[in-house]
């Protein structure tokens, strides 16, 4: 980037996030003004305070430490000069995020559930972390093999179903809009490891371009939370206080994730937002909202797939297949395809904004 283009780029994505923050915010307020026992403003303000503060104090800390990230050789040619930016920033605001949303349910009966949700959390934020510590010391964007990586999630998603099963806490019919259910008996136990699998996965695969994952987590943070509330009984306001914190810490972190970024969050960040976003849908019965107002991440998901799919469908002798994309995650396609860096983030973002609308609009109630 050149010195003439710097200012601006950094103009352009601080007034971005500062608008995603003013709607953040100002949906809570309205949440707490006209929807009764809503409490969201509080730990989204707390948690977004305090993100902001440990990841302005850690930039430093981690660039001192050389946890500078690699950046993988077969992506697009501008992101080579992100190389070096500190990563592992999942590290700073997770924790945030995770204190403060368990402390909006103290002295509620849906403690348990929150500490079960911190915990898969916090334990898919390890198993980020070790993959990022294995890349930086190896000096490669590779650090655990796809299968151990894998298998890692699987296992924490076992744990936490197995509890969650125990308890009740699931059910076995997935609520859909139009008062419609499906029921699923015992089939729900292979869907809720898929879900957590896929999404953490798909955050992960988002997590490529200035302020994307972060914002759009932010967004889908708050509005699961916001659905929760809507639906009155059938809802939780220990978990949406919990997701309101989630996207504080997600919007402190936007504060030196936006374009250009000081941080990264690593998988160490995009593997705990996969498995909080799961592990909240399935302990409430919003699959179908996440599915919603997560198509972002899904689409991201869907775009590697579709694309070595194709690729090894169409493999000739020569070992080259046709792609479907310039190249995947979709985010890269649209880069490819001339889109600044911040016009991809913006527009998705946007995008991220109107499912969670539609999210609302065709919310599974009682």
């Amino acid at each position: 980037m050149s010195d003439s283009l710097a200012p601006r780029s950094s103009s352009d994505g601080r007034i971005a996030a500062t608008v995603l923050a003013v709607v953040v915010f100002s949906i809570a307020f309205a949440a707490d003004r006209w929807i009764p026992n809503s409490l969201l403003s509080l730990p989204l303000l707390v948690a977004s305070l305090i993100a902001a503060a440990t990841t302005a104090w850690g930039v430093p800390q981690l660039r001192a430490l050389k946890m500078g990230q690699v950046i993988r050789e077969d992506g697009p040619e501008a992101h080579q000069r992100k190389g070096g930016t500190p990563t592992m920033g999942g590290l700073l605001v997770v924790p945030v995020g995770v204190i403060v949303g368990s402390l909006s349910a103290v002295g509620e009966e849906s403690g348990p559930r929150l500490l079960a949700v911190a915990a898969v959390t916090l334990a898919y934020m390890v198993i980020g972390g070790i993959d990022d510590w294995r890349s930086l010391t190896r000096q490669t964007n590779k650090g655990l093999t796809a299968r151990g990586k894998l298998l890692l999630q699987g296992l924490t998603a076992i744990l936490f179903l197995a509890l969650a099963g125990s308890q009740g806490w699931i059910s076995s019919s997935v609520a859909l809009p139009f008062a419609l259910t499906l029921s699923l008996g015992w089939l729900i136990w292979p869907l809720a490891l898929f879900v957590f699998l896929a999404e953490s996965n798909a955050t992960n695969l988002t997590d490529g371009l200035d302020g994307l994952a972060s914002g759009c987590g932010a967004l889908v943070f708050t509005g699961l939370a916001l659905q929760l509330m809507v639906r009155g009984n059938s809802g939780d306001p220990a978990l949406a206080g919990f997701c309101m914190a989630m996207a504080g810490a997600w919007l402190g972190f936007l504060a030196h994730n936006r374009n250009p970024a000081r941080l990264f969050m690593g998988d160490t960040g995009s593997l705990a937002m996969g498995a909080s976003l799961s592990a909240v849908a399935l302990l409430s019965n919003s699959l179908w909202p996440l599915l919603v107002m997560g198509g972002v991440f899904l689409a991201e998901s869907l775009s590697v797939i579709l694309q070595v799919w194709v690729f090894k469908a169409t493999k000739g002798p020569d070992g080259v297949g046709r792609r479907v994309f310039r190249m995947a995650p979709l985010h890269h396609h649209f880069e490819l395809g001339g889109w600044s860096e911040q016009t991809v983030v913006r527009s998705f973002w946007l995008i991220n904004a109107g499912l969670v609308l539609l999210g609302l609009l065709f919310l599974p109630l009682p």
